[in-house]
């Protein structure tokens, strides 16, 4: 009689570990399945991260990577990419490569992945799967483009206006983002960057209708 108590016992016992690992392996497994929708589900997440690296530009883009050093260009991977973000450079009259070089030196803590010039030029700065260091604390998720404009009011000339239209409707296409997922820098942090685009609603709204316009015929 003893010994069935015993055995009797010992089968509780297994019983209960078997049936608390299976509630562990559940809890677990559900908590593996929520992390996987939150940044694997469809095109989103992660997986932008990983198509950053097989991105391959255009040729009218001007690929000037610049080194790695302190902030600008840390070499930090994106975490995911989420939004692309449109800033101006607040130096009225200054070039694509002028930006692109001040980027570069050692004591510069700021960068872009890409900037437009006066004359429509496109520098890539950065690698699209590293951080920049241009949208605050939303620099882990976004790729940054700065804009150069000829005066203070920061608006963008002509040719300039069409070339950041071109460049943002492309990697929209590129990483399966939409217009909606294009914001300025003021939306993340209140800055006014980039200072017309700001002051000017309608101004904002017609450019991201016109990269509706240059999405749809990609």
């Amino acid at each position: 009689m003893r010994k069935k108590r015993r055995l009797k016992t010992w089968v509780k016992v297994i019983l209960c570990l078997l049936l608390a690992g299976a509630v562990a392996f559940g809890f677990a497994k559900r908590r593996s399945h929520i992390w996987q929708s939150r940044f694997f589900t469809g095109a989103s997440g992660m997986q932008k991260k990983e198509a950053l690296h097989n991105v391959e530009m255009p040729d009218w883009v001007d690929v000037q990577l610049i080194h790695i050093h302190n902030t600008a260009r840390t070499g930090t991977e994106l975490d995911q990419i989420n939004n692309v973000v449109i800033h101006y450079v607040g130096n009225p009259g200054s070039t694509a490569q002028n930006n692109r070089d001040y980027f570069d030196k050692e004591s510069t803590t700021v960068s872009s992945h890409f900037v437009v010039g006066l004359e429509g030029e496109v520098i890539q700065c950065l690698p699209l799967w590293e951080r920049s260091a241009a949208s605050n604390r939303r620099n882990s998720d976004t790729v940054s483009i700065e804009v150069c404009h000829p005066d203070e009011s920061g608006k963008f000339s002509e040719t300039t206006y069409d070339a950041v239209v071109k460049l943002t409707a492309f990697l929209l296409k590129q990483l399966d983002l939409s217009v909606e997922d294009v914001i300025r820098h003021y939306d993340i942090t209140g800055k006014l960057c980039p200072l017309y685009y700001v002051e000017h609603e309608d101004a904002w709204e017609t450019l991201k209708k016109d990269l509706q316009t240059a999405l749809s015929a990609i």
